[in-house]
């Protein structure tokens, strides 16, 4: 038993902000950001919440997919930048839809954390202990970039994509997943210290910190591989498969990875230009984007790669 996606769905804040905009606050420029990382603009939640994007963008999936909230049994948010510690922002959004039969938990997981869900959601169908499951990738990452550093504040958006998934017998699909924790300061936030009637600690809210050169080294090497490995598993090639749904971090990486493979930039649909890097809501944005141009169709067979921080990575080869 596996699965497929039976509707999708996303959600961006109002407010986009251009390169150009940036610059007025920060030694950058249009030219920098666009030559170095392929991102022109991103979007920034001003009253949006990782909660209510998430939300929002499983009503479109759910609608697109014609199945109500208490037909899901499984619901799952992917994300680095929920509202609260707890509850969980999956618990908030499955108040907020109404999904009262739905099992609800967050999953950390960075960048690659859609596809850490997916392969979740995989065994729950494989188990036989839930139909329908609703996995969303959502972050808030502006409240988490230090605004005054230009390395990082011109990479990172807001943003929230959903997908409704049905357990289906006659779908098959192949993962490869794995982390590195002993690199995982390379891309790094923080949490508050320990702070009692016991000890003291003086502390600021953290930012978010990362060594790019450490991460695209990283990335240029470890996701080609995994997307071998996956396909070595599922029996294919890569000229087996019609589109390459990789997260979104660096039109550099995306060029790096189709290159090792040997397979044209084309099968690479890039967005990163519109949204920056969106971390967990990137490759279900790029899905539901690639889903509304009418670009993945019945019976297509596609890739699916994240990779950020932790260090984690998970490739996916599966049928539409």
């Amino acid at each position: 038993m596996s699965f497929r996606i039976i509707g999708t769905g996303s959600c961006v804040p109002a407010k986009s902000v251009s390169n150009d905009e940036i610059a007025q606050f920060v030694d950058t420029s249009d030219e920098w950001i666009s030559q170095r990382t392929g991102i022109r603009s991103r979007y920034i939640a001003i009253e949006e919440t990782t909660a209510g994007m998430s939300a929002d963008a499983a009503r479109k999936a759910m609608d697109e997919a014609k199945v109500s909230p208490e037909e899901i049994d499984l619901l799952i948010v992917a994300t680095v930048s929920a509202d609260r510690f707890y509850p969980s922002a999956a618990c908030e959004v499955q108040a907020a839809i109404g999904a009262v039969n739905a099992m609800a938990f967050d999953v950390n997981a960075g960048c690659t954390g859609f596809l850490y869900i997916m392969q979740i959601a995989d065994g729950f169908f494989r188990a036989g202990t839930a139909k329908k499951a609703l996995l969303i990738g959502a972050e808030t990452l502006s409240k988490m970039t230090d605004w005054n550093d230009r390395t990082t504040c011109v990479l990172f958006g807001d943003g929230a994509g959903a997908a409704v998934l049905e357990a289906d017998d006659s779908r098959r699909i192949c993962f490869s997943a794995g982390a590195d924790g002993s690199r995982g300061l390379a891309l790094e936030c923080k949490n508050r210290p320990v702070n009692n009637p016991f000890v003291k600690n003086e502390y600021e809210l953290d930012h978010t910190h990362m060594d790019g050169q450490a991460v695209f080294k990283f990335a240029v090497k470890t996701v080609p591989a995994a997307i071998e490995d996956a396909l070595e598993k599922a029996g294919v090639t890569v000229d087996d498969i019609d589109l390459f749904l990789l997260h979104q971090a660096n039109i550099r990486i995306i060029e790096s990875v189709a290159k090792r493979l040997n397979a044209p930039i084309e099968k690479f649909p890039i967005i990163m230009q519109d949204y920056g890097n969106i971390s967990a809501a990137s490759v279900p944005v790029l899905i539901d984007d690639q889903m509304r141009k009418g670009m993945l169709k019945k019976d297509m067979k596609v890739v699916m790669a994240g990779f950020g921080a932790g260090l984690t990575w998970s490739a996916a080869v599966l049928d539409i």
